[in-house]
């Protein structure tokens, strides 16, 4: 069975903040960053954990991760000689930008397939455009539904520095999925830990929308999301590598399929579903 994984991080770690850096320490992870130092060692792992794509996750957040909007530029070279297997993942803060709707443009014209959204990262909520505060952040939107672009939103807490878990909430989203009705919509951790009911609320009330359960450990799934066979056609599957308590893509996939949810389920959540996404 092919695995194609949405959520794995492979991203500029030298821009990481000290006190961010020091909380991603793993021991199970030594060696990671040796795999990421180029995109060859990056498709040497993934062939090493029978993995077959993945979406390399990257977005702007200066003021809590430390990452510039120049990782735009950096995860497109990085993965410019394997785009059949390592699709870049890149973001616009409109807090950061004077002139956002030419930013998404030009970001979208470097080749990346997926925006990613992280609202306690990047400071703001989902649907800040709906009062003007950052009337700016439709631009993103409307540009990317133009284009078929899908568009990952963080959704639940984050334990990091100056992260503002007031935005953790994914209801907001609700506008965005009414306003944007084309606009391929991805709820990264479906919620997790206090927000699983309403992410499953929105993928199963709108059509556009889907939902990634990775930060899920697999063994715990049906704990967070109880109705995952019901679901099946919107789940995308995702690891959330390297972060801590991830051991590798691999050993999440086995202990997914331990669960016993059946081929037809295990297909569309571990190739299916993203595989059409991303066609």
């Amino acid at each position: 069975m092919n695995i194609f994984d949405i959520h794995i991080h492979i991203q500029p770690w030298e821009m990481l903040k000290p006190e961010v850096i020091s909380m991603l320490s793993d021991p199970s992870h030594a060696n990671a960053k040796d795999i990421l130092s180029s995109a060859d060692n990056v498709v040497r792992f993934l062939d090493s954990e029978r993995v077959e794509r993945i979406c390399c996750i990257n977005y702007v957040s200066p003021d809590v991760m430390g990452f510039t909007r120049e990782t735009n530029d950096w995860i497109a070279n990085f993965t410019r000689d394997h785009r059949d297997r390592l699709l870049p993942v890149g973001s616009v803060n409109p807090l950061h930008e004077i002139n956002v709707r030419d930013e998404i443009r030009r970001v979208l014209d470097l080749g990346i397939r997926m925006i990613k959204i992280h609202p306690p990262h990047q400071l703001f909520s989902p649907n800040a455009y709906k009062d003007g505060e950052l009337w700016q952040l439709a631009e993103i939107y409307r540009e990317c539904e133009d284009r078929g672009v899908p568009v990952m939103f963080h959704t639940g807490t984050s334990i990091f520095p100056r992260a503002r878990n007031v935005f953790a909430d994914p209801m907001p989203i609700d506008d965005v999925a009414n306003d944007f009705p084309r606009l391929p919509i991805i709820l990264a951790h479906a919620g997790r830990p206090l927000y699983g009911e309403t992410a499953f609320f929105l993928a199963r009330r709108h059509a556009n929308v889907m939902l990634d359960i990775s930060g899920i450990p697999p063994k715990a799934l049906l704990r967070y999301v109880p109705r995952v066979a019901d679901l099946a056609g919107k789940i995308v599957w995702g690891t959330d590598w390297p972060s801590p308590g991830v051991v590798s893509p691999r050993k999440n996939v086995e202990d997914f399929l331990a669960l016993g949810l059946g081929e037809d389920v295990e297909r569309k959540i571990l190739w299916d579903n993203a595989a059409r996404l991303f066609a």
